[in-house]
């Protein structure tokens, strides 16, 4: 029997970036606030500190702050005809784990996503006709707007130290910036990062080619920075060690940092750490959640914390997870096309070339998060034309030094050995004269790609795993294909000594190589409680005082990073809880 514990105003589960934001916001409204973390506390002071923080045995390949895939993973499949089989090993994603969660290990990109996704349907169907979108892909929109979202990104931005340089300030287009990015009230608060010798060289390339070349805009802060709530950063110092690395010099934005210091700062918040959240009790007829049920992983307690509101706020897989084990919502049916918990999920696709040069040095080993140059042209650009290419969403093109370790990241041309001295003489040739040129593009919803419960295999507390049935569907492959031969037409006008060109061949999707921890979708956002799991407030259309607040509620994922656009969904939800929702509790809409 669970001990029952004395109910307070709002329960959190999860404290990274959107849980950290919307423990400090609510705290600091005078709401009782409880995180229930299942990891440990972090601090730079007595985590990331130089030696032993550039580690790249401890945090790359034994991935020193990711899940632990021994206590709790998910098995996968590319079709519903297979066995889908447990991760024994996190690869194509990387879930962290502690207090800032995978906002810790990131690299920072820090993108404003456009009506270009919160209206993809609408917008399809105005400018190439409803036959245009096949019938399997499951697109709608989103029950947003960017005008809705410009003044929580601006707000994400500055307390998070983005380096960047504006392309669109209140519709008049900027030198220097993105021209395809939709309007901004004011500049990023930091100007953007130094460019690297691959970078500069790929945006002359790309400029020579037609193409808009602009910095990537990045929360890793190019100079020293206080930002509105008093959390104060270093200037990046370009060490090469961020993806995957927690920041010695205060210079990447996390929430160890940020938001989480401000909660802690109020005699209304309490966090409780090594805390795992194994269902959120409901009351079905009453359409509400009553709290969650948790073990705490030092004493093995199991205890219930009851809440006036429930915020799940884990990493993307893990609140779908959560929803399913906890009975709340219908669960998806790929063969009816009905429910909503595990529909749309998403991944991302990518290629890339790999480019040497044999009076170039690189120097890979000096880089930072945000130190590459991008191309929007096929992504935001509304005039590149999806008829002909007969798919939707798009791409971006960038090229830089990004966390480029010498165990996992040793670059030689296509045809050397693949072990032995002639393979050693190659790595010593080319490793410091190869730069990379790689696309990072969306993924549309298919009715055969979908989470659910696995029925055989069990995590550590005897609960089914979370089962994930996906593959890249003919949408994806068309557009990786043309991505590949941009990608290829670029780096063959820079004229290398040797080239890997990039691939643009179908490929099934494996979980086991690394490719990018944006995982979208599974519990998605909209007007519909049909096909939505949410509404544009993020409140569970099962229960209104349930928010699910992360990259699972996107509809589709896209070519941009997701970390700025859940940001500002976290500071609106925020807003409307605070402003509106404990007023007077229900639906918001």
């Amino acid at each position: 029997m669970a001990r029952k514990l004395k109910e307070v105003d709002a329960v959190i589960v999860g404290l990274g970036w959107t849980g950290g934001i919307l423990a400090k916001e609510l705290s600091e409204a005078g709401l009782r606030v409880v995180a229930l973390e299942r990891g440990r506390m972090t601090t730079t002071e007595g985590d990331f500190q130089i030696p032993q923080v550039r580690d790249e045995l401890r945090y790359v390949q034994r991935q020193g702050m990711m899940q632990n895939a021994a206590r709790d993973t998910l098995t996968m499949r590319n079709r519903p005809d297979q066995e889908a089989l447990p991760v024994r090993r996190l690869g194509a994603f990387l879930p962290g784990e502690g207090v800032g969660g995978s906002g810790l290990h990131w690299s920072g990109g820090t993108w404003r996503w456009t009506d270009m996704e919160f209206k993809a349907r609408s917008l399809y169907e105005q400018r190439y006709g409803r036959k245009f979108i096949p019938a399997e892909i499951d697109l709608h929109d989103w029950g947003i707007d960017y005008a809705q979202l410009e003044p929580y990104y601006d707000r994400f931005e500055y307390v998070a130290a983005t380096s960047g340089k504006a392309g669109n300030l209140r519709g008049a287009v900027q030198a220097g910036g993105n021209p395809f990015e939709a309007p901004r009230a004011r500049e990023y608060p930091l100007p953007p990062l130094k460019g690297v010798l691959s970078a500069q060289m790929f945006g002359e390339a790309a400029a020579a080619n037609g193409y808009h070349p602009f910095p990537r805009p990045a929360a890793n802060a190019s100079r020293a920075y206080t930002n509105p709530d008093g959390a104060r950063f270093g200037a990046c110092q370009y060490c090469g060690f961020c993806q995957r690395f927690g920041c010695e010099a205060n210079a990447k934005a996390s929430p160890h940092i940020t938001v989480v210091p401000a909660a802690l700062r109020q005699p209304t918040f309490e966090l409780r750490t090594n805390a795992w959240v194994t269902r959120v009790l409901h009351d079905k007829a009453a359409k509400r959640a009553t709290g969650v049920l948790y073990t705490n992983l030092l004493t093995g307690e199991e205890l219930e914390q009851p809440a006036a509101m429930v915020l799940l706020c884990t990493f993307t897989l893990n609140n779908v997870h959560l929803m399913l084990l906890s009975g709340i919502g219908r669960p998806y049916d790929p063969a009816t096309g009905r429910g909503v918990i595990g529909r749309n999920y998403c991944y991302e696709t990518r290629t890339a070339a790999n480019l040497y040069f044999e009076d170039r040095h690189f120097n890979r080993f000096i880089s930072a998060g945000g130190t590459n140059t991008v191309i929007d042209d096929f992504n935001a650009n509304w005039e590149f034309d999806r008829g002909p290419l007969g798919a939707l969403g798009g791409y971006i093109v960038s090229s830089g030094n990004n966390t480029n370790l010498p165990i996992g990241n040793r670059p030689v041309p296509s045809g050397t050995p693949a072990w032995g001295s002639a393979w050693k003489a190659a790595l010593a040739k080319w490793a410091d004269t190869q730069m990379s040129i790689t696309s990072s593009g969306g993924s549309m919803p298919h009715r055969h790609n979908w989470l659910d419960l696995d029925p055989t295999w069990r995590n550590a507390f005897g609960q089914p795993l979370l089962r994930m049935t996906f593959d890249f569907k003919d949408n994806e492959h068309r557009l990786n294909a043309h991505a590949a031969q941009v990608v290829n037409a670029i780096a063959k006008s820079m004229k290398p000594t040797r080239m890997n060109a990039a691939s643009g061949a179908p490929q099934s999707w494996s979980v086991v190589p690394y490719l990018s921890t944006h995982n979208a979708g599974g519990t998605p956002m909209g007007t519909d409680p049909a096909v939505s799991a949410v509404n544009p407030s993020l409140q569970s259309f099962d229960a209104h005082n349930l928010f699910l607040v992360g990259a699972n509620v996107f509809r589709h994922n896209g070519a941009y990073q997701p970390t700025g656009l859940v940001g500002a969904l976290a500071y609106r939800t925020a807003e409307l809880i605070t402003k509106r929702y404990v007023k007077n509790p229900g639906m918001l809409g």
